[in-house]
């Protein structure tokens, strides 16, 4: 089991629904959602080197290379980090992979219905595997102001894997919020952040890593979903 049952009982799921509500942008934080023996596992794949690529956006256009890159003004570039790559042909064959694909199995997916209370589905998604994948942030690396909302995208989770991050290491997710009050989320162990992307106040970017305070990198998932 990749979740923790006790986190996810009908009373813990009305709860959630509830504070979704409430908050602005509409948003949770749920910590120890996810198993920690299976999350550890996890983590220690991630650590190898060879399995990250570099991946740069600018505002005009996604997934830019290198010549695209340097012809951009730098205030045109919103996001520089790095990307986990699957192995051809292994798409099975860690326990890595395998989260990313319960993040899209029908059980996650139900349980996401229930608390945001409108049907997940990947009927209607062309590469639903491009849309739920590892990142990483080095210290040169940055994710400015953004919107994730697009056509029938209700739900976007953020999923942390840092084992004792240092406060004094940066690397917060910030909404912008509203009545110029942001809403800063530390990138915590087994911490889970869902939110709609369509609401109020939910641009968001990722505070600058401190370089000083940084050892290793921040990692976490980013999965999106869409309805019907």
């Amino acid at each position: 089991m990749w979740l923790n049952d006790n986190k996810i009982n009908a009373t813990e799921l009305g709860t959630y629904r509830e504070s979704l509500l409430r908050a602005t942008p509409n948003h949770i934080v749920i910590d120890h959602l996810f198993n920690e023996e299976k999350l550890k596992q996890v983590v220690s794949l991630l650590h190898q080197e060879h399995r990250w690529q570099t991946q740069k956006h600018t505002y005009s256009a996604l997934y830019v290379d290198k010549e695209q890159w340097q012809t951009t003004h730098i205030e045109e570039r919103f996001v520089q980090r790095e990307i986990w790559q699957n192995q051809a042909g292994c798409a099975n064959s860690s326990i890595a992979q395998d989260l990313l694909g319960f993040l899209r199995s029908k059980e996650f997916m139900a349980v996401l219905s229930r608390i945001f209370n409108v049907t997940i589905t990947d009927m209607n998604v062309a590469s639903p595997e491009i849309n739920t994948n590892f990142f990483r942030l080095g210290a040169k690396d940055f994710v400015k102001q953004h919107a994730d909302d697009s056509p029938g995208r209700e739900i976007c989770m953020l999923l942390y894997l840092n084992k004792d991050w240092n406060l004094n290491s940066g690397g917060e997710l910030v909404f912008i919020g509203k009545d110029d009050k942001p809403v800063s989320i530390a990138p915590l162990y087994n911490r889970c952040v869902l939110f709609d992307p369509s609401s109020i106040g939910s641009e968001h970017w990722v505070k600058m890593l401190n370089s000083q305070e940084l050892i290793g990198y921040r990692y976490n998932v980013v999965s999106w979903y869409w309805s019907e």
